[in-house]
């Protein structure tokens, strides 16, 4: 029997392609697609939910450990850099293992470890159950990425991603919300305990996913072969995805900054309380992603029908349309709240199209058989640099432009209204940050077709150089 492969395959069994691991891989029905496009769904959301509960109940925890806002801090910083970091090896497994197992296996982990959280009787022993729970959701994105892109043509996969990443901004609503809900009925504790049921529930279905063998989906011929060489400098010898890497960082630091000063923000520039800023920045930077990564997702798989930079495009329109907005939004005027929360809101809505958008282009650019690995350099540049660095710089702009508003008005003490001024101050790095994004997307349009034809070349040849090919 002739196997379909991308170097992903060393034989088979029973007529069945099979991973390095020896395991059977078999090409799944239409039905077996949405049945796994849904488990990971659920398992996409339950990664934010449980990386966001520890945000909901920092206060509390805080108030009973006698914490100060730098340890909070480092407690978030170490899931974010061990999320990062270990990311890389596991996106490698993710390559070479069975997809399903890595997945099941990390999602009872990160689930036990964050019921572990609950269990904490000190600092020290929460700091270690985070990294533990980082180290766990690393195996989500590299592994399930690369399912979807095995799942779905081309022509689906934008819209198959923007379902699957669904998961990103429900999954922060649900983790601050019921948390907090939790946590006020019921004592911080239980909050960690419940989180972890619905995990060991999906760890179970997960096992029932099929493994895809790699590249079953793609249109274009494919010889058995294998990359020579380092798998992730071959990877970053891919001019869009270096970009694309690039993207993310900024991205991210955009997310994390939001996620961590939006209801600090709102609270004190526009002076609500905390109950009514909490729930704003959940509806205006949670829910409207929903909309925003499904019409996203639609728009990038249009757009690609026409040019083979149409992904690209539209997330380049879209975060260029997200910066004016957030522009526009935080520069209302204290008390605004309407006008804000709407600017606010479409500027977070237009700007999850991002997602879809890139997703689905390094599926196009990356072979099938190191599709988990370049998720894990691409989520290693989200997060170390990204979301560890954008909170820290964003606060870092806060606390300088408070001490110069002070200075300004001749004042020798520091109070709310100079950190409502200098946080308002720093926030404008976000929509700056949008802005580079948009920059640097419409670059990566240029160089995509190119890349797309590379890999096509290279899959559908027998041996040779995956740069060297696609120029000659």
């Amino acid at each position: 029997m002739s196997i379909r492969s991308s170097g992903s395959w060393h034989g088979n069994i029973s007529g069945f392609p099979v991973n390095f691991a020896g395991e059977e891989c078999v090409n799944p029905s239409r039905k077996q697609a949405r049945y796994t496009l849904v488990i990971l769904f659920a398992i996409n959301l339950l990664n934010f939910y449980d990386r966001h509960i520890f945000g909901a109940l920092a206060e509390p925890i805080r108030r009973e450990w006698s914490l100060s806002d730098s340890q909070i801090g480092w407690l978030a910083t170490a899931f974010t850099l061990l999320y990062a970091i270990v990311g890389v090896p596991l996106g490698r497994l993710s390559d070479r293992w069975n997809r399903a197992k890595l997945l099941s296996w990390g999602v009872a982990a990160w689930s036990l470890l964050t019921a572990a959280s609950g269990l904490a009787w000190n600092y020290g022993s929460m700091f270690a159950a985070r990294l533990g729970v980082g180290v766990g959701e690393a195996t989500c994105a590299p592994a399930a990425n690369s399912l979807i892109g095995d799942l779905y043509p081309s022509a689906q996969r934008a819209r198959a991603l923007a379902f699957f990443m669904l998961g990103l901004p429900l999954g922060n609503f649900l983790g601050t919300f019921v948390s907090g809900l939790i946590a006020a009925a019921y004592g911080w504790r239980m909050a960690f305990y419940v989180a972890c049921i619905p995990g060991l529930f999906i760890a179970v279905l997960a096992l029932r996913v099929p493994d895809t063998p790699r590249g079953a989906s793609e249109s274009f011929p494919m010889a058995g072969r294998a990359h020579a060489g380092s798998p992730y400098w071959t990877i970053l010898k891919i001019p869009t995805m270096c970009l694309i890497i690039v993207t993310g960082a900024l991205f991210n630091f955009i997310m994390y900054a939001l996620a961590t000063f939006l209801p600090a923000f709102i609270s004190r520039y526009h002076s609500l309380d905390l109950r009514l800023s909490t729930t704003i920045a959940a509806l205006a930077f949670g829910l409207t992603g929903v909309p925003g990564l499904l019409l996203g997702g639609w728009a990038a798989d249009r757009a690609a029908q026409f040019r083979a930079s149409g992904r690209l495009l539209v997330g380049f329109g879209a975060t260029m349309a997200a910066a004016i907005f957030l522009g526009l939004a935080f520069s209302q005027l204290p008390g605004r709240v309407t006008a804000f929360v709407a600017l606010l809101g479409t500027g977070c809505m237009i700007a999850f199209a991002y997602y879809a958008s890139v997703y689905a282009t390094i599926q196009e650019i990356v072979p099938p058989s190191l599709r988990g690995t370049a998720m894990a350099l691409y989520f290693l540049a989200m997060y170390l640099l990204g979301g560890s660095f954008g909170p820290v710089l964003t606060g870092k702009l806060s606390d300088y432009f408070a001490r110069r508003a002070m200075a300004t008005a001749g004042a020798s003490a520091m109070n709310e209204h100079f950190r409502a001024a200098g946080l308002h101050t720093a926030m404008y790095a976000i929509p700056v940050c949008a802005a580079f994004v948009s920059v640097v997307l419409l670059v990566a349009a240029r160089t995509v077709p190119e890349d797309m034809d590379n890999l096509r070349a290279w899959m559908s040849t027998p041996a040779g150089n995956l740069h060297e090919e696609g120029r000659q």
